[in-house]
C-alpha cells in the first residue's frame, strides 16, 4: 500500500503556507510597530472612515473587547482618534489621522513587496490565476471575504457572523 506525501494533500500545503505567510507578515510589519490586524483596521478605516468600533469588529472578526484595545493602541500612537458618532450617542466613530494614513502607506508598500516575493516563482499571469483560484476555493469553502479568521489570535470569542 502506498501512502501519499503530506505535500500531496492540498489541505496540508495550504495549512503550511498559511502559517508561513502569517509569520512572515508579522515580521514584515514589525519594523513599523504594527501587527497584521492593526494593518487590517487601518485598511478598513481608509475604505470607510468613521466606523464605530462595533462596525470594525465584525469585518476583522475581532471581539469588541479586543477591538477596544486595538483602537486604544493606535490612538496612543496618534494614528487614529475617536469622535462622537454622528447618529449613535452611545458609540464613538474611529477616524484615521494623517500619521495613520502615512503609516498605512508604508505598511502597504511592505506588504506589496512581500506578496511580490511570495509569488515570485510564478509568472505574472500565473500569479493572477493563482489568486483567482484561491478566491474561488475560499468562496466554495463558505468563507466570508469580509472576515479574516487569522486576525483573531487573542483567544477572545469572535463576534457573531451575520
Amino acid at each position: 500500500m502506498s501512502t501519499q506525501s503530506l505535500f500531496d494533500h492540498p489541505a496540508c500545503v495550504m495549512t503550511h503556507l498559511s502559517a508561513h505567510v502569517q509569520e512572515q507578515l508579522v515580521d514584515v510589519l514589525a519594523p513599523l510597530g504594527i501587527h497584521p490586524r492593526q494593518f487590517g483596521l487601518l485598511n478598513l478605516l481608509l475604505e470607510e472612515d468613521g466606523l464605530s468600533q462595533h462596525q470594525l469588529a465584525g469585518p476583522l472578526n475581532v471581539h469588541r473587547n479586543v477591538m477596544v484595545g486595538l483602537v486604544d493602541e493606535l490612538e496612543r500612537r496618534g494614528l487614529v482618534e475617536r469622535r462622537r458618532h454622528p447618529t449613535d450617542r452611545r458609540a464613538h466613530a474611529v477616524h484615521v489621522l494623517p500619521a495613520g494614513r502615512d503609516l498605512h502607506s508604508e505598511a502597504q508598500s511592505l506588504v506589496n513587496g512581500f506578496e511580490t516575493r511570495l509569488l515570485g516563482g510564478l509568472e505574472p499571469d500565473e500569479a493572477q490565476t493563482f489568486v483567482t483560484l484561491l478566491k474561488r476555493v475560499f468562496v466554495h469553502a463558505g468563507l466570508d471575504h469580509d472576515q479574516h479568521p487569522g486576525l483573531v489570535s487573542t483567544g477572545a470569542a469572535p463576534t457573531e457572523r451575520r
